[in-house]
């Protein structure tokens, strides 16, 4: 008996040592130091494009601002009519049939296949196919947009219109958009679906009071990050038929009247104007302001979904 008890002190003893013992962890201290070490290399690296951005364009951002933002294309670098506004018109519009096509798809086939759908080989060959479309290359969804939206629903689109556009990125962020929205649902832990069950409720009733509101943060975060990037790509928007050049009528911002006519984006006004930079340097100026008006855009996405993200979580504590 005292040998037992003499075991089971030395046990103690040997357990209390490991467990808080004051030896230095020189593996891990290293790796935290790496992890330092690349965190405040990628924050150098962005701090910097962005000093960059903001010095070549800052000529316009503090003294034109207003002008650029309501101006349109141009040919020339020095037009004092020179600006965004066609741009932002357009991402505005692909923003709004990414919401209103991508999300409510998204969030239902998310629904379906991990509540309703049964477990089978085939429910994981979709899965797996959902995954690998959202490693695909935006550019193969610009020719999946030409020969669908512009080509073949020409009529119903208007052909290489802003329609075209909106539907061709809300299927390339579709697949995101599911993913992101499973993965927020399969994380609802087990219990809660089982109590809203044991309670009498039925699937949609657990799925729209307890599932959904317990997912929202994952869901909301998900979609709008997608969102962002619908809104960066340029390659789809290339080949649908983007304008690169003058294009014409001033029209007004939420005038639907255009959404059959042909547009241009962000992206590609950045882009444009990266290339005339070479034959006319002030289009330098120009699209480095273009660029944090962009970039702006996107930060106030990025923190609506971080606000909404935050919000829903409160409310599930």
């Amino acid at each position: 008996m005292r040998l037992s008890r003499v075991f089971d002190d030395r046990a103690r003893e040997a357990v209390a040592d490991s467990v808080y013992k004051r030896s230095r962890d020189v593996r891990g201290g290293l790796f935290k130091v790496a992890l330092q070490a690349a965190l405040l290399m990628a924050l150098l690296i962005l701090g910097v494009l962005i000093a960059d951005v903001l010095s070549d364009g800052w000529s316009l951002l503090s003294g034109q601002l207003g002008d650029f933002l309501s101006g349109g294309l141009r040919s020339r670098s020095d037009d004092p009519l020179l600006g965004v506004f066609q741009g932002i018109r357009g991402s505005l519009w692909i923003a709004v049939f990414v919401i209103l096509l991508a999300f409510p798809l998204g969030i239902g086939a998310a629904i379906y296949l991990e509540e309703y759908a049964p477990k089978s080989r085939l429910t994981s060959f979709i899965e797996v196919n959902i995954r690998n479309l959202a490693g695909v290359p935006s550019v193969v969804y610009g020719l999946l947009g030409l020969a669908i939206f512009v080509n073949g629903m020409g009529d119903l689109t208007g052909g290489k219109s802003v329609m075209a556009a909106g539907l061709t990125l809300a299927v390339l962020v579709l697949p995101i958009v599911i993913i992101t929205s499973a993965e927020a649902i399969r994380a609802v832990p087990t219990s809660l679906k089982e109590a809203g069950y044991g309670v009498g409720a039925t699937r949609w009733e657990v799925i729209r009071t307890q599932i959904l509101p317990y997912a929202a943060p994952g869901i909301l975060t998900g979609t709008l990050l997608s969102l962002s990037r619908a809104i960066g790509e340029a390659a789809p928007l290339i080949l649908i038929g983007a304008v690169t050049g003058f294009l014409g009528g001033q029209s007004g911002l939420l005038d639907v009247a255009q959404l059959q006519e042909r547009f241009t984006a962000m992206p590609i006004v950045i882009t444009r104007w990266v290339q005339q930079s070479g034959r006319d340097t002030g289009f330098t100026a120009a699209a480095a302001a273009a660029i944090v008006v962009m970039l702006v855009v996107v930060l106030l996405l990025n923190s609506g979904a971080i606000g909404l993200r935050n919000h829903f979580e409160k409310k599930r504590r």
